[in-house]
């Protein structure tokens, strides 16, 4: 029971801004001596004419991840608040997701679980979450069409992460799609309100059964900076 009670303790904090932001981030982490698990590449979902508008010069994010004690976690969200000012206009968003609830993305995905039926399963921890991170699979290419269903469900934005499957194709018998195929990955911060429409909305435009041949899941969010009301 103590090493449940210490696993459900952990979280992981996710950080999408741009890559100068993140240069200065990771300078705090180091401060601190925390150690950013991940680092990769990423692309905002803003089409080049709200950029322009909004003086902006690049759609060009960076993602940062790392592992920690949910106070920990909590701190840092606050240090990028205060020092940064992650969480104000056009800064970027933090947030964090309890490790117990991320572990289950691996049991879905090995066992092949539908779309429906890996939502009635999670339905009764995410009714007690505020916000979720919803995140789209499809193949590479088909990250536009996820953000044009998305946003017409209620969505404000994305990042997009490019990727290459390295699971075989007999680990998942029910999704029949070749996962040695490069992939885009779509992440999505949505209220409790929108969450389920906006995962409708790209199942019935992006999901297995089209070209785009997605996989849709949701995660609970523990807390967040940086997502508008």
């Amino acid at each position: 029971m103590a090493n449940n009670e210490s696993f459900d303790k952990l979280r992981l904090l996710f950080l999408i801004t741009s890559p100068k932001m993140a240069a200065e981030a990771a300078e705090l982490f180091d401060q601190d001596s925390v150690p950013i698990h991940y680092r990769m590449g990423a692309m905002g979902t803003a089409s080049s004419e709200v950029l322009d508008i909004l003086g902006l010069g690049s759609q060009e994010k960076r993602l940062l991840i790392c592992a920690l004690q949910k106070p920990v976690a909590d701190a840092m969200l606050l240090k990028l608040h205060k020092a940064l000012k992650i969480g104000t206009v056009n800064s970027g968003i933090a947030y964090t997701i309890p490790i117990n609830g991320a572990s289950k993305l691996a049991f879905r995905m090995l066992a092949g679980l539908s779309e429906e039926e890996t939502e009635r399963k999670d339905t009764r921890a995410m009714s007690e979450k505020k916000n979720a991170m919803i995140a789209a699979v499809v193949n590479l290419g088909y990250s536009e069409d996820v953000m044009v269903a998305a946003r017409a469900a209620g969505a404000g934005g994305g990042t997009v992460l490019h990727s290459r499957s390295v699971v075989d194709d007999s680990a998942l018998p029910h999704v029949g799609t070749g996962l040695a195929e490069e992939k885009d990955i779509v992440l999505i911060v949505a209220n409790s309100e929108t969450k389920l429409a906006i995962m409708q909305a790209i199942s019935e435009k992006c999901g297995i059964h089209s070209e785009a041949k997605g996989i849709v899941y949701s995660l609970p969010i523990d807390n967040v900076i940086g997502l508008s009301d």
